[in-house]
């Protein structure tokens, strides 16, 4: 009889066991599981955190309409070509961005197609994403108030694998820039606020990307073909003569 009081309670003392070890288990990864979701939902609200609000520009971003004609201030920019033309390509760039170095040969077939028909302006867009444009934005900035932005501009797209302050001090002695000066004018805080306002007119406008044309006030986004801008050109120089 003792014998069987005896394993009676091994027996139960393991079935004890295994339900306690079987409960520390499902405890255990219920914890875990919940310690995963927790883990994700904390991921996912930093990351919102992170990215803020929604941007006030993305409705703008939204509406865009390339059959609209946009009012660009080009008041003090860059131009090339005669600055009194009543048609104009407006382009808004990044010194940094692959995309807008290609556009220099549709900005090149502008100008040698329309001559002074058409006046190129050039408004600053520095991306975020691009650490060496601010840099070469100021530079070139520098040169316009000396009256050489476009052979700034040419040099620093030509050379875009090798952007720094000292090839764009460079650049400014091979144009011939008074070096003082362009050193005192690339330090201006002027000059910043100046490239702010553009890349601030750009977001108003509810450009996102680089490069961006205007051509006439109609918009184009990215680095299109010059027959697309052509072909609005023609129209408007159509009109124009008529």
């Amino acid at each position: 009889m003792a014998e069987s009081n005896t394993g009676a309670m091994v027996i139960s003392a393991l079935i004890i066991g295994s339900s306690i070890v079987a409960g520390s288990f499902l405890v255990r990864t219920s914890v875990d599981r919940t310690g995963d979701e927790v883990n994700a939902l904390k991921t996912a609200i930093e990351s919102a955190s992170r990215a803020g609000p929604p941007s006030r520009d993305a409705a703008a971003r939204e509406r865009i309409d390339p059959n609209r004609r946009y009012t660009v201030n080009t008041k003090d920019a860059p131009v090339r070509g005669d600055p009194d033309a009543k048609i104009a390509v407006v382009e808004f760039s990044d010194f940094q961005c692959p995309y807008c170095s290609r556009s220099v040969d549709t900005l090149n077939q502008i100008a040698q197609t329309y001559g002074n028909r058409v006046r190129i302006v050039f408004k600053h867009m520095p991306l975020g994403m691009h650490a060496k444009a601010p840099a070469a934005h100021a530079a070139a900035e520098a040169a316009h108030r000396q009256g050489e932005f476009w052979p700034m501009h040419d040099k620093i797209f030509a050379n875009q694998t090798q952007m720094s302050p000292e090839k764009y001090r460079e650049y400014a002695r091979e144009i011939g820039l008074d070096l003082k000066r362009f050193d005192r004018d690339v330090a201006d805080s002027a000059v910043k606020e100046r490239i702010d306002a553009d890349a601030a007119e750009a977001a108003r406008l509810g450009v996102n990307g680089t490069p961006a044309f205007f051509v006439n006030g109609r918009y184009l986004k990215g680095a299109v073909p010059f027959e697309e801008i052509k072909a609005l050109l023609d129209e408007d120089l159509g009109k124009a003569k008529g």
